[in-house]
C-alpha cells in the first residue's frame, strides 16, 4: 500500500468513522457491537482498497460492509438474540430506521451517539474516552494523551464504558428534554475536546485536523438550538467559531505550523469572528455570569480584534484566566495564565509561575510545560537551558509537525 492510499484512507476514516458507527448503533442498539463492526470493514478496505481503487462512495462501502458484518454477528448468536429471526425473515427491514424514531427531538445520529456515550449510567471519564474513541475516532494512544493518563487505562475505561451500556441496556436514543441539561456538562465537555482534538493535534504528521474540528463544531451548533437557553451551549460555539476563524493562518503552504505571532491576520475569517462574538453574547444575556467556556471565549474574542499582539490586551487576559482558573482550575489554564502574565509583565513573573507548576508534578510527561518553560527562558537570554527545555519537549510530543518546530526553535539558539 502507498503512502498516498493509507492518507486517503485515513481521512475517509476520519470523515465518515463515526457517521457510519452512529448509524450501526441506532439499528443495532449496541454501540460496542457498532463500532466492532465499523472497525471489521475498515479492515477490509484496507485489503481492498489499494489494489481495487477507492469507491466513489467509501463511506456507502463502508457502512454495507459493516451492516453485513453486523448480521454476521447477530447470526453467530442467534441462540440468545430473538432479532435473528428478523433478520432471517427480511435484512434489509431490520436494518432500516424505525418509522418511530422520525418523532424523536433530535434528528442527528452522531449526536444522538454523543447522548448515548455521555449516558450519566457512565462515569465522567468514561463518558469523555467512549465519546472521543467512537465520535472523535481517535486512538487509545491519542486519547491517553489528551488525558494526561496511561493508555492501558484508556483502553480499560472505554471496554468497561461499553459493557455498562450494554448491560444496562442504553437505548441509543434522544433524553427526554426534562433530562437535557443533566446530561449537557458531559456533552459539552466531550464535543470540546473533540474539537481540541482537530485544533491541535496531539498526534501524526498533521497539526490541523479540521474536518474533526468542523464536526465539534457543527455539533455545537446543533446543541445550542436545541438548549437555546443554556449560556455555555452557546459560549462553547463562540469559543469554536473564535479559534476557527484562525484555520487558514495557522498552517503553511507545507502543512507547517504557523504560531500566534506569525501569522498573516488578514487571513483569519472576519465572519466568523462576527459569528463567535455574536454567540458569546447570546451567552452573556442569559445573565448567570461567565462559565468556563464563556471565559475562553472571551480569551480567544481578545486574541480575535487585536490588530497585532503586541496591540492585545494581555492585562485583560491575565483576568479572565485568572477567572477561569477558579472557575475551572487545571494545570493547563494556569501554564496558559502564566503565557498571559509573561506577555503583560514580562518573562520573569511568569517562569515563577511555571517552575511551580513543575514542582507540583503538574504536566508531567507533557511536552507543554517544558515547550513554555524553555520560551520563557529564551526571553531572559538563558539559552542553555532553554535549548534543553525545547528539545526536550520535542521528545514528549506525538505531533510530528509541532516535534519540528521545537527543534528548530532549540537550533535557532
Amino acid at each position: 500500500m502507498t503512502d498516498r492510499t493509507a492518507r486517503e484512507i485515513d481521512a475517509v476514516w476520519r470523515i465518515e468513522g463515526p457517521r457510519i458507527i452512529a448509524v450501526l448503533a441506532k439499528t443495532t442498539g449496541d454501540i460496542g457491537l457498532a463500532e466492532d463492526a465499523a472497525q471489521e470493514a475498515l479492515v477490509e478496505a484496507l485489503q481492498t482498497w489499494p489494489d481495487a481503487g477507492i469507491p466513489r462512495r467509501p463511506g456507502a462501502w463502508l457502512t454495507a460492509v459493516a451492516r453485513r458484518r453486523v448480521i454476521d454477528a447477530w447470526r453467530r448468536r442467534s441462540a440468545r438474540d430473538e432479532r435473528y429471526r428478523a433478520i432471517a425473515a427480511d435484512p434489509t427491514a431490520a436494518l432500516a430506521v424505525p418509522p418511530a424514531e422520525a418523532d424523536e427531538p433530535i434528528d442527528d445520529d452522531v449526536l444522538r451517539l454523543v447522548f448515548t456515550a455521555c449516558h450519566p449510567v457512565l462515569s465522567p471519564t468514561s463518558q469523555i474516552a467512549l465519546t472521543l474513541r467512537v465520535v472523535g475516532g481517535l486512538s487509545t494512544q491519542e486519547i491517553a494523551r489528551m488525558l494526561l493518563v496511561p493508555a492501558p487505562t484508556v483502553q480499560a475505561r472505554i471496554t468497561r464504558a461499553k459493557k455498562t451500556l450494554a448491560a444496562a441496556r442504553v437505548p441509543f436514543e434522544t433524553p427526554e428534554p426534562s433530562e437535557w441539561r443533566e446530561r449537557l456538562r458531559g456533552v459539552l465537555g466531550v464535543v470540546y475536546l473533540v474539537y481540541t482534538e482537530g485544533y491541535a493535534a496531539t498526534g501524526g504528521d498533521r497539526w490541523v485536523r479540521e474536518e474533526l474540528a468542523a464536526e465539534a463544531l457543527r455539533l455545537g451548533r446543533v446543541l445550542a438550538g436545541l438548549v437555546p437557553r443554556e449560556p455555555e451551549a452557546h459560549a462553547l460555539v463562540a469559543l469554536m467559531e473564535l479559534q476557527s476563524s484562525r484555520f487558514a493562518a495557522r498552517t503553511a503552504r507545507d502543512g507547517s505550523p504557523v504560531l500566534l505571532t506569525d501569522q498573516d491576520r488578514s487571513r483569519w475569517d472576519r465572519a466568523q469572528i462576527i459569528r463567535g462574538a455574536a454567540a458569546l453574547a447570546r451567552a452573556d444575556a442569559a445573565g448567570r455570569g461567565r462559565g468556563p467556556y464563556a471565559l475562553q471565549a472571551a480569551i480567544a474574542l481578545c486574541h480575535a480584534v487585536a490588530p497585532s499582539v503586541a496591540e492585545t490586551d494581555w492585562e485583560r487576559i491575565v483576568l479572565l484566566y485568572e477567572a477561569l482558573g477558579r472557575v475551572a482550575p487545571s494545570p493547563v489554564v494556569a501554564l496558559n495564565r502564566a503565557v498571559a502574565v509573561s506577555m503583560a509583565t514580562g518573562p520573569a513573573t511568569a517562569l515563577r509561575i511555571v517552575d511551580e507548576l513543575r514542582s507540583e508534578g503538574a504536566l508531567r510527561g507533557s511536552h507543554l510545560l517544558p515547550s513554555v518553560r524553555g520560551e520563557l527562558l529564551a526571553r531572559l537570554g538563558r539559552a542553555d537551558e532553554a535549548r534543553s527545555e525545547l528539545l526536550t519537549a520535542a521528545q514528549l510530543t506525538a505531533n510530528e509537525r509541532e516535534a519540528a518546530v521545537l527543534r528548530g526553535k532549540a537550533a535557532a539558539l
